[in-house]
């Protein structure tokens, strides 16, 4: 590397070889970088937060039933070991409720089981855990961050595949005007 010296912030230097092309993309790769940097990050935040809202939500409105099964479930396979099965719970307003639910397979009927119910007293899925949920809204942040970069990224590409495009247009609109003048000679 000897003889050779780095210019630090070449791109905005005056420069009689520079084009308005050169200076829109001296300005435009950063402008990229932050916004993916600092969109990314907020988008991401923004993402994980409002899941992380979600999930709490689901943790508060969900309420542990336990439920009798009503008929024998099928013993475990190798491919499955919950089976669904009629079962019996009571509601928050104090009515008695039957519907199938996934159980786990080998049980006999009249055994308790664990299940979920939402505030109308209907079944539905256990809501993820603390833990459960801070992994899930953190990759939920991590991916709308990748996203947002994405496409910011590729917007920048497209804007700078347009900017050499112009250049090499001028490029050779300029080469067809100097050209003619060198002629064909060789020496």
């Amino acid at each position: 590397m000897a003889g050779r010296t780095r210019k630090w912030l070449w791109r905005w230097r005056g420069n009689p070889l520079r084009r308005r092309e050169d200076v829109l993309e001296a300005w435009l790769v950063p402008a990229v970088w932050v916004l993916v940097a600092v969109g990314g990050t907020v988008a991401g935040v923004v993402t994980a937060a409002g899941a992380d809202g979600v999930f709490a939500r689901q943790r508060a409105g969900r309420t542990p039933v336990t439920a009798v099964l009503l008929a024998d479930t099928p013993r475990a396979t190798a491919h499955s070991f919950r089976s669904l099965a009629p079962v019996r719970w009571t509601a928050p307003d104090g009515s008695v409720r039957t519907d199938k639910a996934l159980v786990e397979s080998g049980r006999r009927a009249g055994a308790e089981v664990g299940l979920w119910t939402d505030a109308e007293g209907d079944l539905v899925t256990a809501p993820p855990s603390r833990t459960e949920a801070s992994v899930e809204s953190g990759l939920l942040g991590a991916a709308s961050a990748a996203a947002l970069s994405g496409v910011v990224f590729g917007a920048g590409s497209v804007l700078r595949r347009g900017l050499d495009r112009r250049r090499l247009a001028q490029w050779g609109e300029e080469w067809v005007m100097v050209g003619p003048r060198w002629g064909h000679r060789t020496g």
